[in-house]
């Protein structure tokens, strides 16, 4: 396939064709790597993250007879950012008051004056 790890960077997503070891991504044609929320914007439950980790694994399945590319993984990539989106006005997550940054990059946070 390739010799380098093919990735899609989004805000809150990042997937690689790699494993990681020891803190280091490895080339793995054959695995898909998810990262979400690196830079820690929300508040995560253990159902909120199930619900991206299923849908991952749904787009991927979907895609399986395709080849994979950049924009196979950028294709599947904004669409986890949509989902995020999603979660994010249904209240499913919330922004992390102790994040780094806040810059609100998914809309104004949803408060019972603004519902």
């Amino acid at each position: 396939m390739s010799d380098t790890i093919l990735k899609s960077t989004t805000r809150h997503v990042r997937i690689f064709t790699a494993i990681v070891k020891n803190n280091d991504l490895i080339l793995d044609d054959g695995h898909l790597t998810l990262d979400i929320d690196p830079d820690n914007e929300f508040l995560w439950s253990n159902k909120s993250i199930k619900k991206v980790q299923d849908y991952f694994r749904e787009l991927v399945d979907s895609h399986a007879d395709d080849e994979l590319s950049d924009y196979s993984l950028r294709k599947i990539g904004s669409l986890l950012e949509d989902f995020i989106r999603k979660l994010l006005k249904e209240g499913e997550l919330s922004y992390n008051p102790n994040s780094r940054v806040m810059n609100y990059s998914m809309g104004l946070p949803r408060t019972e004056d603004l519902l």
